[in-house]
């Protein structure tokens, strides 16, 4: 611990580290919106519906960590661009059920690559420990932030997308400063 006191603001450092990771995610995110024309929220969520074929925003809400309401916003953004379908059940005229169109298993046939999956496998290396010791600093850190409250979603896409003409972003977040 001293060698990073010695070494400047440790504060700094971890503020530092922590605009390294929203700037990665920021990257990766304009790269998937440019060659996919989706960003990372979308394109969980569009997984999410293509793998069960038919499913309602609650179940697609609890899969992916994510409000509902938020669910719904990004559904919205996907049938406007016709890679959804939404319509009321037969059964219970109250549910409301969500299909993948065959454009939407088109744009998925390409392995869009998720920041997240790349991840995983390096974090699924680590021994139990040092996954144990990063979670923890990562949860202390949210505490420190006072942001237990803030919808996962905001991370997956830190900030307004720009998008090649003919492939809109479907889904941007604007963050306050």
């Amino acid at each position: 611990m001293e060698t990073l006191q010695n070494n400047g603001n440790v504060s700094e450092l971890v503020l530092a580290a922590l605009r390294k990771i929203m700037r990665s995610i920021d990257l990766h995110s304009k790269f998937l919106v440019k060659r996919f024309g989706l960003t990372s929220p979308q394109l969980i969520v569009l997984r999410e519906v293509n793998t069960h074929g038919q499913v309602t925003a609650g179940e697609v809400a609890h899969a992916v960590s994510l409000s509902q309401a938020t669910i719904t916003g990004i559904f919205e953004r996907l049938e406007k661009r016709g890679l959804i379908t939404r319509q009321r059940s037969c059964d219970d005229r109250r549910r409301i059920l969500v299909k993948p169109t065959p454009e939407a298993t088109k744009r998925l046939a390409g392995e869009p690559p998720l920041m997240q999956e790349s991840f995983v496998d390096a974090f699924d290396k680590l021994e139990d420990w040092e996954k144990t010791m990063i979670l923890s600093s990562l949860q202390r850190l949210v505490s420190l932030m006072d942001a237990q409250c803030i919808d996962a979603v905001t991370l997956l896409a830190a900030e307004a997308l720009e998008a090649p003409k003919n492939n809109p972003p479907l889904e941007t977040t604007n963050l306050k400063p």
